[in-house]
Formats: C-alpha cells, sequence, structure tokens
C-alpha cells in the first residue's frame, strides 16, 4: 500500500505515510462530528419512549446530558487538532520536499533537457503545479478518501441496523461516483486546454518583456497587446466555459447526492406505516442523513482540481523519472590534457550531426583554440568537454578517464568556465564574485577582482564591491560583467579554463583589459578558448579548425598560416598586412593569449 501510494501520487515515503495518517484522522474526524447525531437520538430515545412504547424511562438527569455533549466536543476539538497536523501540516511538510526534489533532480539533470523542454511548461511545473498539488492535498484527497471510507463504514453498520433504509440512503453514492467518471474524460480535457491556453498568455508575456527593446525600437507596441489581447481573450473564453461545464456537472452530482434524503423520507414512512421500522430507528436515519453526506460534497467542491490531479502528477513524475548523469565522485586527476576521440553529437535524436568524428587535444599547459565558421561546432565542443551534455558517439577524456565516468559536479571542480553570455544574480559584486569559491575571504576576492581589472570600475560605484548591481548585473555594461566573470574563473583557481568568446561583445578599450586578465587567468593551465577575432587567438599554441562539425586543420598558428587554411583566411580578413606578417613570423607566446 505504501509503494502504491508513493508512485500513485508521487510522493516520498515519508509523504506517503503521512497521507496514510491525514485519512486515518479524516475518518475519525468524520465520525466524531457523528457524536452530536448520536447525543440527540440517545436523548429522544430517553425522552420520547413512554410515549411511543407505554412504559416509564428510565431516571438520567440532564446533566449527564451535558457532561456527554462536553464530552463530544473535547473529543471533536481533540481530533480534528490531530486531523489538522496530519494532512494541512504535513502536507506543507511534503510539497516543501517535492520542491527541493524537484530542484535536485533539475540540478542533476545534462542541460539536453533544457534545450528540449519548454521553459514556460517548466516553471509551471515546479511553481504551480507543486502548489495545486498542495492544495489538493491539503484540502481534498485524504477528505475525499476519509469520506468513501465513513460512508462504507456507515453503511455497513446502518446496514445491520436496518438493510432497506440504509439501500435508501447510500444508493447515491455509487451512481453519483459512477456519474463522476463518465463525466472525467470532458473535465480532463478542460482543463487541459485551460492549461495550455494560460501556458499561452504567459509566454506572450515573458516574449514582451524578453523582447521590449525590440518591440520600442520597431514600432511594434501595437501589433504586440493584439496578440496579446487575442491570447487572452482566448483565455479568459476558455475559463468560462470551464468553470460553468465543471459547476454544472458538480452541482449536478451534489444534487444526485441529496436526493438519498427524499427517497429515504418515501420508503421510511412506507415501512413506517406499515410497522416494519419504529419511529426512532427512522428518526435516527433522517438525523444521520443530514450529515452524512457532508464530508463528502465539501471534498467535491475541489472536485475540479481533482480529476485535473494525474495531469500534474503525470508531469512531475516525468521529471522525476528522466535519467541524470552520473559518476564516481572519488578520483585521481594528475593530468589535464583534454582529448576529443572521434566524438559525434547531436542535439536531439533523428537531427543532423553537430559534431562528426571529432578528434584533438588540448594539451596541460597550453592554448588550445577553436576556431570556424558560426555554426561549425566550437561552442558544443567546449561544452561536452565539461560535460553539460553526453556525447553520442566517441569518447572525451580527461587525463586518461572518460569524463562520463565522473560525476558531472565533480567534474566541474577542475573548470573555471567564461561565456559570451554572462550571467549575474542580483546581489552585491563581492558576492557575484564569490561564487567562483563559496568559502573565499574578501581578501581573496578583492585579489581576484584586481588581477581581472575590476577596481577601475567597481570603485566608482555606490558602494565599491558592496553595491547591489540589478538582475543580471543590469547596471554594469557588457565588458564589466565580463570582467567580474573572469574574476570568478580566477577565484576559482581550476587547472582547466574553458573561454567562449569572452570579448565578442564589447569595444577596443573594454577587450584590451579583458584580454589582460584573461592572460592573468590562462597561466599554466590547460586552456581551450573560441573566438572569432584572431588577436585573442594568435598567440595560441595550438588551433583546431572546425567546419561543418569536422576538423579540417590542426596545428599552431604558423603551420596554420603556411597550408593557407581558413585560419590564414580569417586572419587575412581581420588583420593588416604588417599584423599578418608578423603573426607568421613570430614565435609562439606560452604565457598569454594575447
Amino acid at each position: 500500500m505504501l509503494k502504491y501510494i508513493q508512485n500513485r501520487f508521487a510522493m516520498s515515503e515519508q509523504g506517503a505515510r503521512d497521507f496514510m495518517k491525514g485519512v486515518l484522522w479524516t475518518t475519525l474526524q468524520n465520525f466524531s462530528f457523528m457524536l452530536p447525531v448520536m447525543l440527540v437520538y440517545l436523548f429522544l430515545q430517553h425522552f420520547l419512549s413512554p410515549y411511543l412504547n407505554g412504559h416509564e424511562a428510565a431516571t438520567i438527569s440532564i446533566w449527564w446530558y451535558i457532561v456527554f455533549s462536553l464530552l463530544a466536543v473535547g473529543i471533536i476539538c481533540i481530533v480534528a487538532h490531530f486531523q489538522y497536523n496530519n494532512t494541512y501540516v504535513n502536507v506543507y511538510n511534503e510539497s516543501a520536499v517535492r520542491r527541493i526534489s524537484l530542484a535536485e533532480k533539475l540540478r542533476k539533470l545534462p542541460l539536453s533537457f533544457f534545450g528540449e523542454k519548454n521553459l514556460s511548461d517548466l516553471t509551471s511545473t515546479i511553481m504551480q503545479d507543486a502548489t495545486d498539488l498542495e492544495h489538493t492535498f491539503s484540502h481534498a484527497v485524504p477528505q475525499l478518501v476519509g469520506s468513501f471510507i465513513t460512508l462504507l463504514l456507515a453503511m455497513v453498520g446502518l446496514g445491520f441496523m436496518d438493510w432497506q433504509l440504509a439501500i435508501a440512503v447510500f444508493w447515491v453514492v455509487p451512481v453519483a461516483v459512477a456519474a463522476l467518471f463518465i463525466t472525467k474524460r470532458i473535465q480532463t480535457k478542460e482543463h487541459q486546454t485551460s492549461y495550455l491556453q494560460k501556458r499561452a498568455v504567459t509566454e506572450k508575456i515573458q516574449e514582451g518583456i524578453r523582447q521590449i527593446q525590440e518591440i520600442k525600437s520597431y514600432g511594434q507596441e501595437d501589433v504586440y497587446l493584439q496578440e496579446l489581447s487575442v491570447e487572452q481573450e482566448k483565455f479568459e473564453k476558455g475559463q468560462v466555459k470551464g468553470e460553468l461545464l465543471i459547476g454544472v456537472i458538480i452541482n449536478a452530482v451534489h444534487a444526485l447526492i441529496k436526493l438519498g434524503i427524499p427517497t429515504l423520507i418515501l420508503l421510511g414512512t412506507t415501512l413506517l406505516i406499515s410497522g416494519k421500522v419504529d419511529f426512532l430507528t427512522f428518526l435516527f436515519f433522517l438525523i444521520l442523513s443530514s450529515v452524512i453526506f457532508n464530508p463528502l460534497l465539501n471534498a467535491l467542491e475541489h472536485g475540479a482540481v481533482l480529476f485535473f490531479l494525474d495531469v500534474r502528477i503525470n508531469r512531475m513524475k516525468e521529471i522525476m523519472d528522466l535519467p541524470v548523469q552520473t559518476g564516481t565522485i572519488d578520483y585521481d586527476m594528475n593530468d589535464y590534457t583534454i582529448r576529443f576521440d572521434h566524438v559525434g553529437f547531436s542535439y536531439k535524436d533523428g537531427e543532423g550531426k553537430v559534431l562528426q568524428d571529432v578528434s584533438f587535444k588540448a594539451c596541460q599547459g597550453e592554448v588550445t583554440a577553436l576556431i570556424g565558421p558560426s555554426g561549425g561546432g566550437k561552442s558544443t565542443a567546449a561544452k561536452l568537454a565539461a560535460r553539460f551534455w553526453d556525447v553520442n558517439n566517441g569518447v572525451i577524456t580527461l587525463g586518461s578517464k572518460d569524463i562520463t565516468t565522473i560525476d558531472p559536479e565533480a567534474l566541474l571542480e577542475n573548470y573555471s568556465i567564461v561565456f559570451q553570455d554572462v550571467v549575474l544574480f542580483n546581489g552585491s559584486v563581492m558576492d557575484n564574485i564569490r561564487i567562483g569559491k563559496k568559502d573565499a575571504s574578501d581578501g581573496e576576492v578583492l585579489c581576484a577582482a584586481h588581477a581581472a581589472q575590476c577596481d577601475d570600475f567597481v570603485y566608482k560605484l555606490p558602494d565599491g564591491y558592496r553595491t547591489i548591481i540589478g538582475e543580471n548585473g543590469s547596471t554594469l555594461s557588457g565588458g564589466e560583467r565580463q570582467r567580474i566573470s573572469i574574476a570568478r574563473a580566477l577565484l576559482k583557481d581550476a587547472p582547466i579554463v574553458l573561454l567562449d568568446e569572452a570579448t565578442a561583445s564589447v569595444d577596443a578599450e573594454n577587450e584590451t583589459k579583458i584580454q589582460t586578465a584573461i592572460s592573468e587567468l590562462v597561466k599554466n593551465r590547460t586552456v581551450l578558448i573560441i573566438a572569432h577575432r584572431m588577436r585573442t587567438i594568435a598567440n595560441a599554441d595550438k588551433i583546431v579548425v572546425l567546419e561543418n562539425g569536422r576538423v579540417t586543420a590542426t596545428g599552431s598558428p604558423s603551420e596554420l598560416i603556411k597550408q593557407n587554411s581558413l585560419f590564414t583566411r580569417m586572419l587575412r580578413m581581420q588583420s593588416s598586412d604588417v599584423y599578418y606578417s608578423t603573426i607568421s613570423t613570430s614565435s609562439t607566446s606560452k604565457t598569454s593569449v594575447v
């Protein structure tokens, strides 16, 4: 039972245990609510029996009924306390575990998942689905299961008391359940449609926020607002239609359940007239039928979300069941040379390969540059080297170890990475640099920042290194953000450095400062650098030319110039004759990529 609940509702083991406790205490609470009914029945039986049976009632003080009433109230309060803790409180705890588990799962998934997954759908799963599941499991599911258990036990007990009256009361339950399941497909379809329409509105709003600069630049405000209005109108109409349809179904089920009372009155009156049932028994059934269905009706108030429960759980389970990248965390690394051995890779199954039969070596202590036209596979190769994705064919080794045998997080401890698109957090400059080494002292952070040429702009900020820089460093220029990224890499002090177009989007002045910072970063490390600007990689130890996903040339800059390769053509397009002549005759410098 425990395993079934875990799998059925995508819960942790403790969550499944808490769910069973919640159902138990909900059932006990339902029965505790019947104590006043029992008390009223006993009271009426005691005081009406002389008139109905013709004999004196036993002498019982009214104070006993007062004591019993207070005792019933106490029992109800105690049971309600445990019911609340075992449903609401435990469900909120399980919801926290669910969110953390999702975050942990996402942290371990390869980047290929995020490339294929709709980010709006992913955000909805993490935020909206988790919230809706929290609400459903705290307000509806334990109550619904507990209500059915209560009804089943009450049906059995009342059946022994009078089976005919019991059938008159409870015949509506299987009919109502059948009606709900018959309309389940309709309700699920409406929920799915509503979800997709809501996601379309969300995506349109996100698109407007991301592209606000382009929308304003080209005067597309009216066009965008018109498109957003169309999506919102679809969503609103869908909401009205869905709420109306589901409201009609739920209210019809409510009305159907309440038919048990008139059928009880009709049958009970007939049996009472014929003398087949006594008045007090009939009265007890009448009083009990007025409250017995209340827990079920309250649970069905959330019936709309109950039938969409499977959709949300399945989306949650889909993420949790995805395979993750695994590997050992215990390994010895004496050599940090990166080798690509006949590597093939495509981002999606069935698509053309981005890399085909790629083989090259980036030696420890050397600068290896990847060049080539856009779309040639340079960035892909660099990210494969850090195991952001796993290769489809061939093998990538670090030292002598296949990187797919090493845990991704353990592997990345060896890498400092500077991307073209820098991501900064809404914190201080110092906190953003400290991401490179969480336990670094302020002195270490400042030393790395100085080496990355950050001092000249940071000390102009209001609070220096304590200045909050806004979301993704919105208060900084592109070159300043890039230098903070380099400071992170310097602080990490990893033996391998990956540089992906680190100077592609900056002006000449910032490029010079960034190049100076990079020169500090790459000393005595295994460096894999990607750049279109020949100035960035002219003094590299080795250049690997990638065209259409294949290695077309490998060698030092001077060797490739002699081969009249793509490197030569790119160098001629970007350099003056003097600069070209200098590069072709200069010796290789191993301490700087500038």
